[in-house]
């Protein structure tokens, strides 16, 4: 997760399972090589970076959904 990105990004983006970005849209750097890599991605996400830091997450970018998984006890 990102407030935003740029081609800097691209390494990590292929390593990634999904993709979280506070600012962007789809022809944004972060959803073009989403696309290109087939890594779900949802873009803006207000305050994501905040409210996902380091927590476990499923990304829906069919839906447009971030799932936010519970942390164990």
């Amino acid at each position: 997760m990102a407030r935003a990105t740029d081609s800097s990004w691209t390494p990590v983006f292929l390593r990634a399972g999904g993709i979280v970005v506070e600012r962007g849209g789809p022809l944004s750097h972060a959803a073009v090589v989403a696309r290109e890599l087939g890594v779900p991605a949802v873009l803006n996400v207000p305050a994501a970076t905040a409210a996902l830091d380091g927590r476990l997450v499923t990304v829906d970018g069919d839906r447009g959904e971030v799932v936010i998984h519970r942390e164990p006890s």
